[in-house]
């Protein structure tokens, strides 16, 4: 066994059992916040229907579980959920994770989208004023990036609707595909891809203004080590110095901030999905909590925090891979 491949293993190892105390605290600690808020689904029916008594009340609440001690429905949620039962939504008459699984897909299409572009597009940018840093391009991306930064997700998500979609109508509106329409599979790839253009952009352009700052200050200091002038002392031409040797270290920040706000970008989602009318968890999620769907609220939380966890995973072990200091035995 190499060096490498011990150090990945130990690092793996110490990683999951991270990754089980995060999953653990996230399970009890959700649990708990959420029956700390006044009422629960019954009241959202009773305020619904406006003719439910209160004994009808009180017998939905026994049928439900919900007239248990929170300790005791604590404790029957873990046992189910270690079962692989996280619930079930009276409100959609379905299992909670089938109705989480069933938006998954288009929650993690939209964010794995945004993340690839806005990391490219950003370190594109990012590495692009470095290059040419105090010229006229730097201070025109610096400032482009800082407009996209200041303007909040929503605003530019309505932006983005009235100008292309109402105004130009170049792009859909809202949605995930177009309905009631008979489409082959590259016709459905092309039709998605459309409907996730706006979506994608407005989530993304926040983040790309913070790669954009973070790669060029990074490309910065790399661009001033010793091993850089070296390069060019041999007579290497910049792109293959930027490419070649600089990018890989000046990309180590990038890859530790994508780890660090693949939450927020969850988050956003939730935002994005509402705007365009997504069919994702964000707007499950959205939905569930008007309706004190508490079993639906905590899959939706669990489901997306593992699979945080998951892509943070992998991101760190792409970031051991870039990091130089990881020597490699043949």
């Amino acid at each position: 066994m190499t060096a490498l491949n011990r150090h990945l293993l130990h690092y793996l190892g110490w990683r999951l059992l991270q990754s089980l105390v995060v999953i653990t605290i996230v399970v009890i600690g959700s649990f708990m916040l959420l029956h700390l808020v006044p009422g629960d689904m019954v009241d959202v029916l009773g305020g619904q229907r406006g003719d439910m008594d209160a004994e009808l009340m009180a017998t939905l609440r026994t049928r439900y579980g919900l007239d248990q001690p929170m300790l005791v429905q604590l404790f029957n949620y873990v046992t189910g959920v270690l079962q692989g039962d996280l619930g079930y939504s009276f409100r959609n008459s379905n299992t909670v994770l089938s109705l989480v699984l069933q938006r998954l897909p288009a929650t993690i299409l939209l964010v794995v989208c945004s993340v690839a572009v806005a990391v490219f597009i950003g370190t594109l940018a990012g590495v692009f004023a470095a290059r040419h840093v105090h010229r006229p391009i730097d201070v025109i991306i610096s400032m482009v990036v800082l407009i996209f930064y200041a303007t909040p997700v929503f605003m530019t998500g309505l932006g983005l609707v009235i100008i292309f979609s109402v105004k130009l109508k170049l792009l859909p509106v809202g949605g995930l595909t177009t309905p009631g329409v008979d489409m082959t599979t590259l016709q459905m790839v092309g039709d998605v891809a459309q409907h996730l253009i706006l979506p994608v952009l407005s989530l993304s352009l926040f983040y790309i203004a913070i790669y954009a700052r973070l790669a060029r200050a990074s490309m910065l200091q790399v661009l001033n080590q010793d091993y850089i002038r070296t390069a060019y002392a041999k007579g290497l031409g910049t792109s293959h110095v930027i490419i070649g040797h600089a990018l890989r270290n000046a990309l180590l920040p990038v890859v530790t901030m994508v780890g660090l706000q693949i939450a927020e970008l969850f988050g956003g989602a939730v935002l994005t999905e509402t705007i365009f009318s997504l069919p994702g968890v964000g707007r499950l999620a959205y939905d569930s909590v008007f309706e004190r769907d508490y079993p639906l609220i905590l899959g939706v939380l669990l489901v997306c925090s593992f699979v945080i966890i998951l892509v943070n995973l992998i991101i760190d072990l792409i970031y051991t891979l870039l990091d130089p200091r990881v020597e490699v035995s043949r």
